[in-house]
């Protein structure tokens, strides 16, 4: 499998911790503990980065975390899920990427950015708007017109118009773009939001994926789309630079995607150059159990592990032993989301140490 240049660069054995550094392909990360992506819907009316991503962000990137992943960024205009969302479609935007890249870099850990492909979970308001994330947004309100592989609406959202193979060809060519822009921008690791309904989930699940011509399906068929999807990243991403997938591994219903179709799935990935599996499940629909135990979703890493493929989850870690219990012995890195909402230098309380060593020199007088 093309996966050898991406596995950690020292074995998961007692003398990796949270704080070993790991390399994926030609990038060193300075340790496993990375900011999972997580939308700030306040992007300016062109979908770029403002000062408001350049302080959350930069404030993270100095809390010691070893990668800051910047939240899901639409690759197209209807692949938004609002109309707040970040996007990498046009020179604007590539611009104020780049500053924001190079603000993450400057200040100590390595900047990535997470593509997003909502489909029909798209053209929804913002969370503490007067209608919120499951309420639908109209064309005439500003919103558009959602694209799914089947005409099944999520939730209270309005009803996507199932894609055509043109449909498909452009979103996969956005990706491409997409991804080369994330490159001219200056980030060092792409990732993709492949799982908590959006697109590429969509099309991978039979609960979402009705169609009855080469997109769906069997099994096979449901995988074409996702695997079209790794390889337009692929294209548009340098050869050097790691490429991670935020995918499901279980939809946690009768009748949806497996733990066994995800092992299937993530094989194919990885023959086609995905670097880190970062474990999801659930999501597809309202219905679906929400996970919300610590590490849970890492019980399923030892299926990926054992085809050679690093792995890391995210969900519901708030404490510095629940780090020490997951790496190395369930997965490689950890993504922490909303413990750094409420603390942006979580990760260097959480690494301890002599605050001289560990801290920025800038808050050394602190201590």
């Amino acid at each position: 499998m093309a996966i050898t240049s991406a596995a950690p660069d020292r074995p998961a054995d007692a003398k990796t911790t949270p704080w070993t550094s790991i390399r994926l392909r030609e990038l060193t990360l300075p340790n496993r503990v990375w900011l999972s992506p997580m939308c700030q819907y306040s992007a300016d009316e062109y979908g770029a980065p403002t000062e408001w991503h350049l302080a959350h962000y930069g404030a993270r990137a100095a809390g010691g975390v070893g990668m800051v992943m910047v939240e899901c960024t639409a690759v197209a205009p209807d692949m938004r899920t609002t109309a707040r969302d970040l996007g990498l479609w046009s020179e604007h935007q590539v611009g104020a990427h780049r500053r924001l890249a190079g603000l993450i870099s400057s200040v100590g850990s390595v900047p990535a950015v997470q593509l997003g492909i909502a489909g029909r979970k798209s053209s929804h308001g913002v969370p503490w708007d007067n209608t919120g994330t499951r309420h639908p947004v109209a064309p005439a309100a500003g919103g558009w017109q959602p694209l799914a592989p089947s005409p099944l609406p999520f939730s209270g959202l309005a009803t996507p118009r199932s894609m055509t193979a043109d449909d498909i060809d452009r979103v996969l060519g956005d990706l491409e773009r997409a991804a080369r822009n994330a490159h001219r921008a200056g980030y060092q690791a792409l990732g993709l939001q492949a799982s908590n309904g959006y697109l590429f989930h969509q099309f991978l699940s039979p609960l979402a994926n009705q169609r009855t011509d080469a997109w769906g399906g069997d099994l096979e068929g449901r995988l074409r789309f996702p695997l079209a999807v790794v390889s337009a990243l692929r294209a548009g991403w340098p050869a050097e630079k790691p490429l991670l997938i935020r995918a499901p591994v279980s939809d946690l219903l009768d009748g949806g995607v497996t733990a066994d179709d995800a092992e299937i799935l993530v094989a194919r990935m990885a023959q086609l150059g995905v670097d880190l599996l970062d474990i999801n499940s659930g999501a597809l629909v309202p219905e679906a159990p929400r996970p919300t135990e610590p590490l849970e979703n890492a019980r399923f890493a030892h299926r990926f592990r054992r085809l050679g493929v690093p792995t890391a989850t995210s969900g519901s870690v708030t404490e510095a032993h629940q780090l020490h219990r997951a790496i190395p012995e369930s997965v490689d890195a950890l993504f922490i989301g909303r413990a750094m909402l409420r603390d942006p230098y979580w990760a260097l309380r959480a690494r301890g140490g002599r605050p001289t060593e560990v801290w920025p020199k800038q808050y050394h007088r602190a201590f």
